[in-house]
């Protein structure tokens, strides 16, 4: 069987290193992320070859496609022996559409497909949230323009910021309530990981202030060769565009040099799904699921 382990700072290297040999754009494709987000999904790692596997024990057995290079059909039958020696079917999530085709030339009829639409990624034009221009985004510019009539400030954000920013993080997770809601542990968590480990991932980020009182921040670093990564985006809602303001403020400090943004997923949830698609994604990243027979 192979060899899983939790997900460790060492292990950066060599699994950035095969990150960049596939090149994908999707927000499971980056160490940062799978550092910071491992408990949520029950999270374990190995290296098979020249490919980084992931495995999720969190609703059975599963595999994030495998980044890296090398011979497609050996790994999955590899995988297929590891899901089977433990009761479990092969199941390998985040499939895009252009690796689907992989699974019909290697393995046709041997499997079946389904994809959930509240786990695309919503992936924009990097200039377009930069600059907000064109009718379309009017809506947005107005609520920037709101935000701008506050006395307010926006920075570089530092280690100096971090302890101010984790209490308003934490503060809107107690008004929220969110205490059973597993999701919003694991995000503090998160948040937690990334400032603790902000230099050593070397993360972007930015930060807020509303009459010289954080308001709002966000943390993110590249995917791959042409996409950045918002892994995290807090604002005080209560005040008018300041997620508008937090948005574009950090598309324009922090990824230059990208040619897209990914913003994730929007976990089925109404608000932020109408949040991001007003921002209108010029790829939804579709990830499929493909589970053996």
């Amino acid at each position: 069987m192979l060899d899983f382990k939790v997900i460790e700072l060492s292990d950066r290297p060599w699994i950035t290193d095969l990150l960049k040999k596939s090149d994908f754009r999707g927000c499971e494709y980056n160490f940062s992320n799978n550092f910071a987000w491992h408990r949520l999904y029950d999270t374990a790692i190995c290296r098979y070859k020249d490919f980084y596997i992931s495995r999720s024990m969190k609703y059975g057995m599963s595999f994030t496609f495998p980044a890296g290079i090398g011979d497609y059909k050996d790994l999955f039958l590899t995988l297929k022996r590891e899901a089977e020696e433990t009761g479990n079917p092969l199941t390998v999530s985040s499939v895009t559409d252009e690796n689907l085709c992989l699974f019909e030339e290697l393995f046709e009829g041997q499997y079946s497909v389904s994809c959930d639409e509240s786990d695309c990624d919503y992936i924009y034009d990097a200039e377009k949230l930069r600059t907000l221009s064109g009718k379309k985004y009017h809506k947005k510019r107005n609520h920037i323009a709101r935000f701008y009539e506050n006395n307010w400030e926006y920075s570089i954000l530092t280690e100096k910021d971090f302890d101010e920013c984790i209490e308003f993080a934490v503060n809107s997770y107690n008004l929220n309530q969110s205490y059973d809601d597993e999701s919003s542990v694991a995000e503090q968590y998160a948040i937690n990981t990334f400032m603790n480990y902000f230099g050593e991932l070397e993360l972007k980020g930015g930060v807020i202030r509303v009459d010289n009182k954080v308001q709002g921040f966000t943390i993110g670093d590249g995917i791959n060769s042409d996409t950045f990564d918002i892994h995290i985006e807090k604002a005080n809602s209560d005040i008018q565009g300041a997620y508008a303001a937090i948005n574009n403020e950090f598309a324009k400090s922090a990824t230059v040099g990208y040619s897209y943004i990914n913003r994730e997923e929007d976990l089925g949830l109404e608000g932020l799904r109408r949040s991001k698609r007003s921002y209108y994604p010029v790829i939804m990243l579709h990830k499929n699921k493909v589970t053996f027979k």
